[in-house]
């Protein structure tokens, strides 16, 4: 197991780190023991710790609500891009910059290999630690980082080469700076040019999924969701302050919002959930990214497998099938 945060973790898992915490200390001195006695007892209880905190991670897990997975989807020690990036990849050359402004850090964009799939990866960088985060504007991209995106996706339509996005972000910058270099544009021709890109095209949500700054990088073939993940038209909290003008009521919005992967899938907006490890992707994140990898992968062979006409055809009537609504006569 990673070395876990044992300080910032969401309320709900905050029980199982403190079995964990008792069980690494009594690990921690079983050097001192002094006889065959005292060992025993210690061992039996490091055994009964891990059956308490086998039995609790999946009380836990095995029950979480809409804010818990939102809060898991934000954990500090979930995996990013850049750590399924070094898991999955064999190779990796980075491309920078929109050819019209600068290059947003908040979306990676390169070439890379996946288990001898020669593919363009798009990806949502957060950052690992406070000056990465900054840096990468906690994950909210800006037009240029749009626009940088669609150009080298182009690229890999040149190149005949498959795109495989990872999506995670609380949204798209609202920012004035933002907002004067053409955001709403920026994301629409996004959305516009990726449905027309005659290439296979993945999107994985592998945290938060939020908005426009999902739809930026996110229209594709097949749309696949991390276990653990969400995927919403607004942030809880942003909803919470706009339909009862308090964003303490986040836990409430949630509910209503239906961001869990399992109602993307039932309402026909994700087509698979990527199963994660007992207990999160954040307790075994290269387990997490080899599970990834592989459905991935699997997707990846299907659509080979179509004609580029049946794979456009198919990718319309997806697209199409969005929105569904009832009409109710007076």
């Amino acid at each position: 197991m990673p070395t876990l945060d044992k300080i910032n973790v969401p309320p709900f898992e905050r029980p199982i780190v403190e079995l964990e915490m008792q069980l690494e200390e009594i690990l921690n001195t079983m050097h001192l023991v002094r006889n065959d006695e005292e060992r025993e007892l210690k061992d039996e209880q490091a055994a009964d710790l891990r059956k308490q905190i086998a039995k609790k991670t999946e009380e836990v897990f095995g029950n979480l609500g809409p804010w818990e997975i939102v809060q898991l989807a934000r954990h500090p020690g979930r995996p990013l891009f850049s750590d399924h990036l070094s898991a999955i990849c064999d190779d990796w050359m980075e491309l920078h910059g929109d050819r019209a402004y600068g290059d947003d850090p908040s979306i990676a964009t390169g070439f890379a290999s996946i288990a001898g799939h020669k593919v363009m990866l798009v990806g949502h960088r957060k950052g690992k630690n406070l000056k990465e985060r900054v840096a990468c504007n906690f994950g909210c991209p800006h037009p240029e980082g749009y626009r940088k995106a669609i150009a080298k996706m182009k690229l890999a339509e040149k190149s005949q080469l498959p795109i495989i996005t990872m999506i995670n972000t609380p949204g798209a910058y609202p920012g004035v700076e933002a907002e004067e270099r053409g955001q709403s544009m920026a994301i629409a021709e996004a959305i516009r040019d990726m449905s027309g890109l005659r290439v296979p095209i993945i999107c994985v949500t592998i945290g938060e999924g939020g908005s426009g700054g999902a739809l930026g990088i996110g229209v594709g073939d097949r749309y696949l969701i991390m276990q653990h993940s969400y995927y919403s038209v607004i942030s809880p909290e942003g909803c919470a302050a706009i339909l009862w003008h308090d964003g303490k009521k986040a836990e409430d919005a949630a509910q209503v919002l239906k961001l869990t992967p399992d109602d993307t899938v039932r309402l026909g907006i994700m087509d698979e959930i990527v199963p994660e490890p007992e207990g999160g992707a954040h307790r075994a994140p290269r387990e997490a990214s080899m599970i990834l990898r592989d459905v991935i992968l699997r997707h990846l062979t299907e659509l080979k497998a179509m004609t580029t006409d049946e794979m456009m055809e198919k990718r319309y009537e997806k697209l199409r099938s969005f929105g569904k609504f009832n009409i109710v006569e007076a």
